[in-house]
């Protein structure tokens, strides 16, 4: 008896829980939102470096750097696109033009492309397949930035 009063209360403190942080998200300021996506764009360029330095010749293959370097730009790819909030369309500080919020649905299509690439570089399995694969995230980069995304 004692174990099912435990459980609903558990059960009932984490159901706030989840629900407190919910509603603490869809009312995060704009200005938070940017910094946010910004960070993860940082992230993003971190690990993208080397790969773009080893697709390009420039940097040595190195088929540890590759795997770790795109696992972790997988889980960075899932990241930035819930800081394009309608409530950021006014905001400062952000090179997001006005399509990212005028065309929502060719700018959910462009994630999508580059969430692909990434998939692929994933899977990539050897310099060949990473270099392919690195060839595709470049051009699903540079189909958000040339799109949604203001010159500097």
């Amino acid at each position: 008896m004692n174990q099912k009063i435990l459980s609903s209360c558990l059960a009932l403190v984490l159901g706030a829980g989840v629900g407190y942080a919910l509603d603490a998200y869809a009312q995060a300021k704009p200005e938070v939102l940017v910094k946010q996506r910004q960070a993860v764009m940082i992230l993003h360029g971190k690990y993208w470096g080397p790969l773009g330095g080893m697709a390009k010749g420039k940097v040595p293959y190195n088929a540890e750097i590759v795997a770790r370097n795109a696992r972790f730009l997988d889980a960075l790819s899932q990241m930035p696109w819930d800081g394009f909030h309608p409530s950021t369309k006014d905001a400062q500080n952000t090179k997001a033009l006005p399509a990212v919020y005028d065309d929502p649905a060719k700018f959910k299509e462009a994630q999508d492309r580059y969430r692909a690439a990434i998939g692929k570089l994933v899977a990539a399995g050897d310099e060949g397949a990473f270099k392919a694969a690195a060839g595709e995230v470049g051009k699903s980069c540079g189909g958000c930035h040339n799109d949604f995304r203001a010159k500097k």
